[in-house]
């Protein structure tokens, strides 16, 4: 090689260097400057009337007697925490809501492991539901979920949950002394989901709910509820739904809701309210 041909080689070389050099650096800076994501995502909702699978969570009224009124307002909020990309999570969710004497809030505690299995993305834990003022009510359940995602068709999830705690929302009496349990209750639901427009998207869901026998032998029926509605999305993560939820069932979940008169002969005019009872809902949701 010559003196000529060296020297055009190492100014070749050296300008390739320092490109790659400054292309280096711009990207160890661009890294730098994306933020990491946070392992910590949070909501804050108000809804119109909260129902947990078809039924209304708030029914204590004047007098204890049930409350009739679609609208009755409900705040919630709560936050999840992941462990990196492990596929580990924690979380908390709670909810204002009326249905035990003494009782105010519905607080939840959660944790499990998603991970992939193909094309479905799984789901697995546990969930503590817990009345503070009135642990009549607390559940635990295991349960476990499989989502398909298609961008053509929507999104597709099937989750059941399984009664493990002695009880299953109080159904039982168990903590009243009746002698009975709520253990091995489940609950299965179908959820569908599709963006239909930009920004928003079609959601419908159905559940069926097999009480333990020691529950149906109290005279409560296995249930099937529905949800049926759309979610528009402002950006910023504010979204708000409007849903249409109850279920069937309806005469064997009734309270009093008004004693009506009583002559001494037996009441007049008496009513009574099921909790399973269609109703139209309206959720204000900020995601942070």
């Amino acid at each position: 090689m010559t003196h000529r041909s060296a020297a055009q080689a190492l100014i070749v070389l050296a300008t390739a260097l320092t490109t790659s050099g400054a292309a280096f650096a711009q990207a160890a800076t661009d890294a730098a400057a994306a933020p990491a994501a946070s392992p910590i995502t949070a909501n804050i909702s108000l809804t119109s009337n909260y129902k947990f699978r078809g039924q209304d969570q708030d029914m204590i009224g004047k007098n204890d007697y049930a409350k009739t009124r679609g609208v009755k307002p409900a705040i919630q909020g709560g936050f999840d925490y992941a462990f990196g990309e492990s596929g580990f999570y924690v979380g908390n969710w709670n909810s204002s809501v009326n249905w035990l004497n003494g009782n105010s809030v519905e607080v939840d505690l959660y944790g499990g492991y998603k991970f992939k299995a193909g094309p479905l993305d799984m789901d697995v834990g546990a969930l503590t539901y817990i009345y503070p003022g009135n642990s009549i009510g607390n559940t635990t359940e295991l349960y476990g979920s499989a989502t398909y995602s298609n961008e053509a068709f929507g999104d597709f999830t099937l989750k059941y949950s399984h009664t493990v705690s002695k009880d299953s929302f109080g159904y039982a009496g168990y903590k009243s002394g009746s002698g009975l349990k709520g253990r091995n209750t489940g609950y299965l639901n179908l959820a569908y989901s599709k963006e239909i427009i930009p920004s928003l998207t079609l959601k419908a869901a159905v559940g069926y709910t097999h009480l333990a026998s020691d529950i149906r032998s109290l005279g409560y029926k296995s249930y099937v509820d529905y949800n049926v509605g759309a979610t528009y999305d402002f950006g910023g993560g504010l979204s708000l739904t409007g849903s249409v939820q109850g279920a069937n069932k309806k005469s064997y979940y009734e309270s009093l809701s008004d004693p009506g008169l009583d002559f001494g002969f037996g009441p007049i005019g008496e009513r009574y309210y099921s909790v399973n009872k269609a109703r139209f809902i309206l959720t204000l949701t900020k995601t942070l």
